[in-house]
């Protein structure tokens, strides 16, 4: 299989020390959660992985949405990942994820489908299937016609 893309990023220090990508692009410090016993003054990596995994799964869903016929503007769209740090039973680290998806101007059914779709494709949700759980959470909002009217003026007093 050929390579689409291809990126380094090398790490000096674990959890307190910092990340830089090989085109300097990304270059930050990196601190441990207060949750964990940190100073949390820097990010780490389970926010890199969100963020991540965010804007990849939004990139997919805008692909599926394309294929299905649907055009969605930049904010019609809104995905937030949260990914959790705990023990099994092992005493071994492991993620958890999940991935909270709001779309407008379709009904929820439509948007569970989507969703499923670029779920499929994703990169990421790809890596993790089978090693970590992944919940998807779908919602929808109605996009109609924006009321100008203007708020009736309070009197001075």
């Amino acid at each position: 299989m050929a390579s689409l893309y291809s990126t380094k990023v090398g790490a000096s220090g674990g959890r307190r020390g910092s990340i830089r990508s090989e085109d300097g692009l990304l270059d930050l410090k990196l601190a441990l959660p207060r949750a964990l016993g940190g100073m949390g003054d820097a990010t780490n990596p389970e926010q890199l992985f969100a963020g991540g995994y965010a804007a990849c799964f939004e990139n997919a869903l805008l692909h599926v949405s394309r294929d299905a016929g649907h055009r969605f503007a930049d904010d019609d769209i809104d995905v937030v990942a949260e990914i959790d740090l705990s023990r099994n039973e092992t005493g071994g680290f492991v993620l958890a994820a999940a991935l909270a998806v709001t779309i407008a101007g379709i009904d929820e059914q439509a948007a569970e489908r989507l969703v499923q779709g670029a779920h499929a494709i994703c990169p990421y949700s790809n890596a993790i299937r089978g090693n970590v759980d992944v919940a998807t959470f779908v919602s929808v909002r109605r996009v109609g016609p924006i009321d100008f009217t203007p708020e009736p003026r309070k009197p001075r007093e």
